[in-house]
Formats: structure tokens, sequence, C-alpha cells
């Protein structure tokens, strides 16, 4: 089945690639390998803010790195103009804006961990780090990075 379809039966519709904040790519290819940039969370079209165990619980940080992972599938749709070329999700890398005492970042991360899972089935399943961190760019609750591999 087309990732397209899945997309569809998700009721996801993928974004538009966001023009980067700073002096970065959103992408680079090399080889089959794809990077696509940190991605920060983001809701309603505005930075969704936030420090987890502060103003947000792990089940809202789970949605906002839900929602990150759909711009990742925006973006990287964009870089390789056709997700059925995916051949393997390799690496997400999860930061999660979060006080010292907060320690589920795992759980957070779960929440783009398990849509790549939905989307690209065995293929989406990937190696993964998960940190917390003293603060993200803007405030964001959540960044996620990502490396894929095309056929």
């Amino acid at each position: 089945m087309s990732v397209y379809t899945t997309l569809q039966e998700l009721g996801i519709t993928l974004p538009q690639v966001a023009a980067p904040a700073a002096a970065y790519l959103p992408f680079v290819q090399t080889g089959n390998l794809v990077f696509l940039s940190g991605h920060i969370s983001k809701k309603d079209g505005a930075v969704w803010a936030g420090q987890l165990g502060r103003e947000l619980t792990t089940a809202q940080g789970q949605e906002a790195a839900r929602l990150v992972a759909i711009d990742l599938l925006g973006t990287l749709h964009a870089a390789t103009g056709n997700l059925d070329r995916i051949r393997r999700v390799v690496k997400l890398m999860g930061l999660v804006n979060s006080l010292p005492t907060f320690t589920e970042q795992h759980l957070v991360i779960n929440g783009a961990s398990e849509l790549f899972g939905k989307v690209f089935g065995a293929k989406g399943q990937h190696a993964r780090s998960a940190f917390g961190v003293a603060q993200i760019p803007l405030g964001a609750a959540v960044e996620i990075e990502l490396i894929v591999e095309l056929e």
C-alpha cells in the first residue's frame, strides 16, 4: 500500500516545508541518505511552547511530537518527491524542553516514533535518542531531527 494511502486513512495532510529560521537547510541528501534538520513543535500554525513537567503533560508532549513528525513528513516529501521511495527510517533524535526532574522524554518522543511506524510499517522502525534539554529555540516543547534511507 502506498504511504499516501496510509496518510489519507490517518487523516493526515502534509504541510508545506517551512522556511528555515536561521542559517541552515531544511534537508540535505548525500548518497541514499536524507538528513532532515530539527523541526520544532507547532500547533495551529504557531510554535507550541512550554516545558514538560511544568506547563505540559507527557500526553501533551506526545501530541506535540506527533505534530512534529507530520511536519517532518512534509519536508521529507519535498526532499524526495515521493514518500514511497523511503527504504527505511534510520534514526530519529528527539529533544524535549523539560524540567530537570522530568524523566519521560522517551514517552514524549513515542508520539513521533509511533506515527512513523503507522505510516511506514516495518520501514518506519528506527534507532532513536530522546534527550531532556533546558530550552529549545522559541521555547518550543519538542524538536526532532530525522535520517532516512532512500531506495
